[in-house]
């Protein structure tokens, strides 16, 4: 890595990641790298079985079965096929006012395909979070009777804010709705249980607060819950039927698994479980006290959000457009990403400017002369 760096945007990507995961990625791909699921020499069962590993890891993860783990590029792909897998055939769909575009989107065009239609439940009023109560009282409000599914965000991309997902799957469950909660950014970062939470779709992925490398992600159903196919393909069995068929994962796996990221996800798993959640937690917390008590002497500064302490900081210099924010903080070393973060509904609910926010954003390998150096280069740019 490079020591000039120093890198405060592990809500699009953790970086570095960990020796062990770097090293378990190199090895599958150099050792025995074959087809899991396509075969049954050693190198395709030995792929398979790795696989398997990290399947069971997940569910362990988050209270689910290991059937139940499916495989995905990205969350942005578990998203889309866990929409499209309920509502092809049509209904009503509400999302919070904080989602991610991976969840406005597909839901934005089947609406325009005339095959669905959605509501907006807020989450925040004039930019501060509402009470739980308040919430709930939204999703009563815009309940129809054919809305079939509720989408939640798990914690924000462009804050530290995350939603009562627990008391929404409640909700959902009391009027036979299902529940999808985008983990993007609280896996790894909190404990997630589908059943304690009361969750039917769990989006996640690997590459943010599990540490693996870029290109997997994962889709975790609870049980018995069948989904419309996003894509089809060989998946390794049943290959002379023209279906999919109707086992778990291999149904939603079409195509050639990302084995060595698949490696990397249950190395990242294991990195994160010897560390414990709880202490990446209260590290990462830390950090943002850090940075929230140091900025708050800049005159020039805004934030965003509701103070909650946790690994994303949403600010701006109110005399310089995010993006020159970014910029100049590039020239001198430091990650941070500006704009609008794929996230346009969640800067609206938080009142941001024209040209969105600057978003730092922490990891367990941060430390607190990271913040000490990035504060004190930002309190330089405000002067």
């Amino acid at each position: 890595m490079n020591k000039n760096i120093i890198y405060l945007d592990s809500a699009a990507t953790t970086f570095p990641k960990p020796r062990g995961v770097i090293d378990a990625t190199f090895d599958c791909t150099e050792n025995y790298c074959g087809n899991a699921g396509r075969g049954s020499h050693a190198l395709a069962l030995k792929s398979a079985e790795a696989v398997y590993s990290a399947r069971e890891a997940l569910a362990s993860l988050f209270s689910a079965s290991p059937e139940n783990v499916i495989f995905t590029l990205n969350t942005t792909q578990s998203i889309n096929l866990a929409i499209k897998g309920v509502m092809n055939r049509g209904g009503h769909v509400l999302i919070s006012d904080m989602e991610h575009n991976s969840t406005l989107r597909p839901i934005a065009r089947l609406q325009s395909e005339r095959k669905i239609s959605y509501d907006i439940y807020p989450t925040h009023k004039n930019g501060l979070p509402l009470s739980t109560d308040e919430i709930l009282s939204g999703i009563i409000r815009r309940l129809r009777p054919n809305t079939r599914l509720v989408c939640a965000i798990h914690t924000s991309n462009i804050c530290s804010y995350s939603l009562p997902i627990r008391e929404i799957g409640r909700l959902c469950h009391r009027h036979g709705i299902l529940f999808l909660v985008d983990a993007a950014q609280g896996a790894g970062h909190t404990e997630i249980s589908l059943e304690t939470d009361n969750v039917d779709m769990l989006c996640l992925p690997g590459h943010k607060g599990l540490y693996a490398p870029q290109g997997v992600g994962a889709l975790v159903l609870r049980d018995s819950l069948l989904l419309d196919t996003l894509i089809e393909g060989g998946n390794g069995v049943n290959s002379l039927e023209t279906s999919m068929g109707t086992i778990s994962p291999e149904r939603y796996e079409g195509g050639t698994l990302c084995t060595p990221a698949i490696v990397g996800l249950c190395e990242g798993i294991k990195f994160i479980q010897e560390i414990g959640i709880d202490s990446i937690v209260a590290h990462e917390r830390a950090l943002w006290r850090k940075a929230y008590i140091s900025l708050c002497d800049i005159d020039d500064i805004e934030f965003y959000g509701d103070s909650s302490a946790g690994s994303i900081l949403l600010f701006n210099l109110k005399s310089i457009r995010s993006d020159d924010l970014g910029s100049a903080l590039s020239k001198k070393g430091f990650c941070l990403r500006t704009g609008y973060h794929c996230a346009p509904l969640a800067h609206k609910s938080l009142g941001t400017p024209e040209g969105g926010a600057a978003r730092m954003s922490f990891s367990i390998f941060n430390t607190e002369e990271d913040i000490d150096k990035v504060c004190a280069e930002i309190k330089a740019l405000a002067i």
